[in-house]
């Protein structure tokens, strides 16, 4: 069969992830699609993989799309014909240590909210699951009924065949050497057989798609790396439907294959592979055994289950998969190329994943949109450094492992680290700072006090820095904090239009006066959030855009294409993100030390709320516009980065009589729950509107032009009550003892969970834990229905009684930030 000249969509990469977006598309109706392999279908990573299929994700959202895929391979035998091996057999997680039962148990309530059976079970229980399993230090474990195991070479020829069925073409030892790429849009691929031009390409090469996406300018951050297991050989007497097991104490998991036991591991230590490129002739190839790196994991396993011991192996394998920064995968259109679409990069789920990943990339493709909230994994959370092969490299030795490491709160990677640092790094790590990262940015987290040191003692209760946080939230809210908030991305749009394009993207109206800040989300045409952030006008024709730093590269693509919209528009935009230092002023004596420091008057009546200047600090001219994300009187200022050490010294000594504190991002994000601030990913996100996440405030239904989303505003204005709402949540139990809140814990109202968690925090100003979720009511989310029902929280299997409201905690009236 010769390749067309021509596709609708052309997918690149012979893998899972390839055939289910193929099959997926025929199933919606796409059927012009062409499937190009360089050497057979699941020759580079699919063919080795263990095959599990886990159901229960990070998010709701992720394991929907886990629940999908076992569906799908429940039935994909039926349809095609084809064998899949896929047997619904379950799955064990065991925990050794209390710290991982709690996180199994915390997993299990998350669970409840999506509908997914989880039981908790005893170590006799596991017993009687697991005869095999020596279980004398176990404390206990989880069981998902509906989890299970695949043949992922069956499954995938399974999925080939269905797309093959409905019109797609599929052509094996083609290899793809350049994606074509004409005015900013993917045009097709060149190949060894020629060129085919095609409206939608994407790109599903696993551990080639880093160099495929380089040489088109794609930042695709994704390394492989060596992923070690052994099969035995047969066990006289093992059990058939043993559920897929997983001691992840030991950076095991087992499962039983044609009367055989294999065993794999994800390692602390990972070895990285392919820096030097991968062999042109790698097809079902496997990499060198190691026993001495894989020897402590099978010495522990011997121990857990006994019967290895006895057993001989029969195979030793070692084969490369690929893992990302963040182990979360890339889904989605590249932000730098339109028309382009990325399926890569499973980090050793791919299997469990690309089900659910090919409906939505599918839909993706389809209607040029995401179907739901896939931010977690969307290519647009990545920042272009990531790219870089030697912080790939570095990192790729840290990720494989956290697959089965605790998954703390707050945890930090300690690979990879020091990419982007602020003009302050040094002089704040020298203050006591402990820094995280974000984005690669290196920012304070906390300020360790005298005689501790600036380094996490993880847990899931109060951690170690749980006393400095609260006294720099007591700094905010009596006296005056620091922060440093140099890694929020900033953006100057400019031109005659310029005002024209953001009042189009934007929900509120930025017509204003030069001077002036405007809080406002940016919609899509369902009105989900896509963007949460600040403009102030800086001039008749410039602005600035103030945007989170896990959105950089997000924000930045959402408003180059609004403004590759309009063709005819006068209007540019520029990424001032590295030459602008910020610094954040807040509490009720901000004022004080503002005004020390630079003699400007700075009261309500010349400077009120909401208001945007430039001041002098020191030998520099600083814009400072009086705005907060803590909820006190404060003010953001922006300035030169070669000017950020003069002026951090003068406030400074500003504020030394004044008490002026440092203070991290822990504080801050305890203090912006407790104010009911909104964290885009967390609280709000692309399936969720302003109505329901209490933002209508931010809306100028009227003014000229209308906004993009505006119309499903409207509508979902006039349908009535609203039926999703977000609430704002306080345990009862304002004790030591009190449990903390992070995410997705379920909210139950009346014995039946209505809704769940999004941000969790300590409040230090109130004493109590609280958080933000969502809630839904058939008949309207009323403050009524809040207020009539037994509300609690269930954290970690066990349910704890709370209050629910619609109004924030924390100075309602907002009396505080306008003083």
């Amino acid at each position: 069969m010769a390749l067309p000249g021509h596709a609708n969509v052309v997918i690149v990469g012979g893998g899972i992830a390839g055939c289910s977006i193929a099959y997926h598309l025929t199933r919606i109706g796409i059927t012009d699609v062409v499937l190009l392999e360089r050497k057979q279908l699941t020759c580079g990573t699919t063919w080795h993989a263990a095959g599990l299929v886990g159901q229960l994700r990070a998010t709701r959202n992720l394991t929907e799309l886990a629940k999908y895929t076992a569906d799908l391979y429940h039935s994909l035998e039926a349809e095609t014909g084809q064998a899949t091996g896929f047997k619904q057999n379950g799955s064990i997680s065991v925990a050794k240590t209390a710290a991982r039962l709690e996180e199994l148990k915390r997993g299990a309530s998350m669970g409840k909210t999506f509908g997914l059976r989880i039981d908790e079970l005893t170590p006799g229980e596991i017993k009687e699951r697991w005869p095999l399993l020596e279980v004398g230090d176990v404390v206990g474990g989880i069981f998902l009924p509906k989890d299970g195991q695949t043949n992922p070479i069956d499954t995938t020829q399974a999925l080939a065949k269905g797309a093959k069925q409905r019109g797609a073409k599929i052509f094996e030892n083609t290899k793809v050497e350049r994606i074509r790429v004409e005015q900013g849009r993917a045009v097709g691929v060149e190949t060894e057989s020629g060129y085919i031009a095609a409206d939608t390409v994407v790109l599903c090469a696993g551990m080639w798609s880093h160099r495929l996406a380089a040489d088109i300018n794609v930042a695709l951050p994704l390394h492989a790396a060596e992923h070690f297991y052994i099969v035995t050989e047969p066990i006289d007497g093992l059990p058939g439907n043993l559920p897929v097991l997983r001691v992840q104490d030991e950076c095991a998991y087992y499962k039983e294959d044609a009367g055989k036991l294999l065993m794999g591991c994800f390692e602390p230590v990972a070895k990285p592979w392919g820096m030097q490129g991968i062999p042109e002739s790698f097809c079902f190839d496997s990499l060198p055994e190691d026993y001495d790196h894989f020897e402590p994991i099978l010495e522990a396993a011997v121990r857990r289950v006994p019967a290895l011991g006895a057993a001989g192996i029969a195979l030793f394998f070692n084969g490369p998969e690929s893992f990302t920064p963040d182990d979360r995968y890339h889904i989605g259109e590249a932000p730098e190329v339109r028309d382009l679409f990325v399926a890569t990069g499973f980090n050793s789920v791919g299997i469990a994943a690309s089900g659910g990943v090919g409906k939505v990339v599918a839909d993706w493709i389809r209607d040029r949109r995401p179907p739901l909230d896939l931010a977690d994994v969307d290519i647009r959370r990545v920042v272009p450094f990531q790219a870089n092969q030697r912080y790939l490299r570095d990192r790729t030795t840290e990720t494989l492992g956290l697959l089965y490491a605790m998954h703390w709160p707050y945890y930090q990677y300690a690979t990879a680290r020091g990419v982007r640092r602020t003009p302050l790094h040094d002089r704040l790590v020298a203050a006591g700072a402990c820094m995280g990262e974000t984005a690669g940015w290196e920012r304070p987290n906390w300020y360790s006090t005298p005689g501790s040191s600036p380094c996490y003692e993880y847990s899931y209760g109060r951690q170690n820095w749980f006393d400095a946080c609260r006294a720099e939230c007591e700094a905010v809210r009596d006296a005056v904090a620091l922060f440093d908030q140099t890694c929020f991305a900033k953006f100057i749009v400019q031109g005659r239009d310029a005002c024209a394009v953001l009042n189009r993207l934007s929900t509120a109206n930025v017509d204003v006066p030069p001077g002036r800040i405007v809080y406002t989300q940016w919609l899509n045409d369902r009105a989900g959030i896509e963007a949460d952030l600040t403009i102030t006008r800086l001039a008749e024709r410039e602005y600035m855009v103030v945007t989170s730093a896990i959105c950089q590269t997000r924000d930045l693509a959402w408003l180059h294409r609004a403004i590759e919209a309009q063709p005819d528009a006068h209007c540019t935009v520029t990424d001032v993100t590295s030459g602008i230092a910020m610094l954040g002023i807040m509490g009720p004596r901000s004022r004080e030390l503002l005004q020390a420091a630079s003699g400007a008057d700075l009261s309500n009546e010349t400077h009120p709320f909401g208001r945007s200047r430039e001041i002098e600090i020191g030998y520099a001219r600083v814009r400072a516009s009086r705005i907060t994300y803590v909820g006190e009187l404060g003010w953001e200022l922006y300035l030169p980065a070669e000017h950020c050490l003069d002026v951090y010294e003068q406030l400074l000594a500003a504020g030394a009589p004044l008490g002026l504190t440092h203070a991290g991002y822990h504080a801050m994000g305890a203090c912006r729950v407790e104010k009911g601030y909104k964290h885009w990913s967390h609280d709000i996100g692309d399936e969720d509107t302003p109505l329901d996440a209490g933002l209508g405030f931010t809306v100028a239904w009227d003014k000229p032009g209308g906004f993009v989303g505006r119309e499903a505003l409207l509508a979902q204005k006039a349908a009535g009550p609203l039926k999703r709402r977000l609430v704002h949540v306080m345990l009862d139990d304002a004790s030591d003892s009190a449990p903390l809140l992070y995410h997705e814990e379920p909210l139950v109202r009346d014995g039946v969970i209505v809704g769940s968690i999004r941000s969790g925090a300590w409040g230090h100003r109130l004493g109590r834990s609280i958080g933000m979720g969502y809630v839904t009511c058939d008949d309207g989310v009323a403050a009524e229905w809040l207020e009539s029902g037994r509300w609690e929280v269930e954290v970690a299997c066990r349910r704890h009684s709370c209050r629910v409201q619609l109004q924030p905690w924390y100075d309602p009236r907002n009396e505080r930030i306008r003083s």
